[in-house]
């Protein structure tokens, strides 16, 4: 069996402020999306023309409206959509570092940086909207050649 990750969904109360995070922090673009009976958005990394681009999928709740996901994914207390829940973090392999860093500063987003020597790889760890934790996985050169 071949296997691989193919997008991650985050149920939201707020569509808008979900979708401008993965636009403006992570540079994904709002690209084609099936008819589905409740509100959302796919965000795409590439060509909007291959669904397989389609990185991660945004589902809004609409408390005046909440039939159509109730019946499709199944209901969910509001309450619950704070944080990962049993997920700790969804991570992408990115690279530009410095670049990244600098954009998260501009934005007065909060990261948290660890190297991981052993393997090559430095991590920025930052919270979506809706408590949802992204890592971001750079080669460790990168971070090395900043000084971090």
């Amino acid at each position: 069996m071949s296997l691989s990750l193919n997008h991650f969904s985050v149920r939201t109360l707020d569509l808008d402020a979900t979708r401008r995070f993965y636009e403006v922090v992570l540079g994904l673009t709002v690209g084609p999306r099936p008819p589905f009976p409740f509100p959302g958005l796919w965000m795409y990394r590439g060509d909007h023309g291959d669904y397989a681009n389609a990185a991660v999928h945004i589902i809004g709740m609409d408390p005046d409206d909440p039939e159509g996901l109730k019946k499709y994914l199944g209901d969910r207390d509001p309450s619950s959509l704070k944080g990962t829940g049993a997920v700790d973090h969804v991570a992408f392999f990115a690279t530009g570092l410095a670049g990244m860093v600098e954009h998260l500063q501009a934005l007065q987003i909060e990261i948290r940086q660890r190297t991981v020597p052993s393997i090559g790889l430095h991590q920025i760890f930052l919270d979506d909207p809706n408590g949802v934790v992204i890592e971001l996985n750079y080669p460790a050169a990168e971070a090395a050649a900043l000084g971090v």
